[in-house]
């Protein structure tokens, strides 16, 4: 169950004191007031999940409370506590904008079972858009990949989504790391709870502890309502971090300790949040070299390498080109809503499998939707392709071998790199490849397999 922010407020210190020990013991955050006017002082924060309020108070009841919040813009969740002989009010209060009521004298379970509800409502408030979001991930994502280095990529993911381990994912720009932590996501227990994206490079540095942790109203100039925090829309989810390396050193502070305590602060708050959190982080950078020149935590990188996922380029997986071709093609004429079999010609597919990807995934989707657009008759031809693709001239590469290791580590080497020309010049065909080099398929996908686990 979630945790929450509870204000507990009544006029009773016996009563206060039990509740706020009860909702305590549950893992809950409370803070307390002793009447109106401290309960709404409390709530103008906007950092309150449920507040249990008393109706019958001196000075101000809770109808007042509830009815000054609710035209203060505060949107939390009001449980209110009356006897017996009061439920027409406690009727009245919910016509003033409070969830519900419990008659007194309160049971423990009682209450208990009300904040698990609570905390239901509130998840399901913060996540009906993430949510969406996960269902269109899974549609659109699912394209299967052929490559020794690939297959173990997914092999890695099977192993670790199960888990609630860190997991840090490794890789040059544009070669699929937002697409593993997807998958990390939906094959996990939290497959159906929120998975929350940050990229940490595109949040200006002055914000992030704000959109990281929240904050509540008056926090800082600007502040003119609460606000909760990626991590908190992440709670009982995944958040993941991309370009973790781009993260200042006073949030990586911050971070760690929120990664080995699993609660966190909202910026002006005074109480301490628990959350349930899982970490999953990428990076294209090298953040063993930013440990050693001291801009990348050493404690914090430990922490975030629990897992590690490394994503080779798209040059070193030439097999799954052919596979992304087809499925970029598909995703994106259904986004532009055109016809989805749209073809490539033998002379297109060709082109598009021999030419070198620094871009890797997302320069091929993007090669593709502007291939799509420019097709005509349902067929991608090579007119329709950028100039520094079609015009590639066809050419058999020296393979290339780095002069580092043994003979035998540097003839495996060079033996792997004629593979994967072959492979490339056959267009994906792994058999077309295999007779052309004279060896059997079994002893091609052999030789790839060793050097994928090496």
């Amino acid at each position: 169950m979630p945790s929450l922010q509870v204000l507990i407020v009544d006029d009773e210190p016996a009563l206060r004191q039990i509740l706020s020990n009860t909702a305590s013991k549950a893992g809950h955050s409370v803070s307390v007031a002793a009447n109106g006017e401290e309960a709404l002082q409390k709530l103008n924060k906007g950092d309150i999940d449920v507040a249990i309020c008393d109706i019958r108070m001196p000075d101000m009841n809770g109808i007042e409370v509830v009815e000054k919040a609710r035209a203060s813009g505060i949107d939390t969740i009001f449980l209110m506590m009356t006897a017996f002989a009061s439920v027409d009010t406690a009727i009245d209060a919910m016509r003033a904008g409070a969830y519900d009521y419990m008659l007194k004298p309160l049971r423990n379970e009682d209450v208990l079972n009300r904040l698990s509800h609570m905390a239901d409502v509130i998840q399901l408030r913060s996540e009906n858009e993430a949510l969406r979001e996960i269902v269109q991930a899974q549609e659109d994502e699912s394209c299967v990949m052929l490559s020794p280095a690939m297959r173990q990529v997914e092999r890695l993911i099977s192993k670790v989504a199960p888990t609630d381990s860190t997991v840090l994912i490794t890789g040059p720009s544009g070669s699929g790391k937002g697409v593993v932590a997807k998958s990390v996501h939906r094959h996990s227990q939290r497959g159906g709870n929120a998975f929350i994206p940050v990229n940490c490079g595109a949040i200006p540095e002055n914000l992030l502890e704000s959109e990281f942790f929240g904050h509540t109203k008056g926090a800082f100039t600007g502040a003119s309502k609460a606000k909760r925090g990626l991590f908190l829309e992440a709670d009982q989810g995944t958040i993941f971090l991309d370009e973790i390396g781009e993260l200042p050193l006073n949030l990586q502070v911050k971070l760690l300790h929120v990664i080995e305590d699993q609660q966190l602060r909202a910026l002006g708050s005074e109480q301490d949040r628990k959350i349930n959190v899982r970490i999953v982080a990428a990076t294209n950078r090298d953040l063993q070299a930013m440990v050693q020149e001291g801009s990348f935590r050493e404690d914090l990188y430990f922490r975030l390498n629990v897992f590690h996922i490394p994503l080779p380029p798209l040059e070193q997986r030439i097999e799954d080109i052919p596979a992304l071709l087809d499925f970029f093609i598909r995703k994106e004429a259904i986004k532009m809503g055109v016809d989805a079999s749209i073809k490539l010609t033998d002379e297109a597919r060709s082109k598009l499998i021999e030419y070198r990807w620094p871009g890797n995934v997302r320069e091929l989707q993007n090669v593709v939707a502007r291939s799509v657009i420019l097709s005509e008759n349902g067929v991608i031809e090579l007119a329709d392709l950028p100039q520094n693709i079609s015009e590639i001239k066809h050419a058999h590469r020296p393979p290339m071998v780095s002069g580092q290791g043994t003979l035998k580590q540097q003839l495996q080497s060079f033996e792997i790199a004629v593979i994967k020309n072959a492979i490339r010049d056959a267009g994906g065909d792994r058999k077309l490849a295999a007779g052309r080099l004279g060896i059997g398929v079994s002893s091609l996908y052999r030789k790839l397999e060793a050097d994928s686990r090496e």
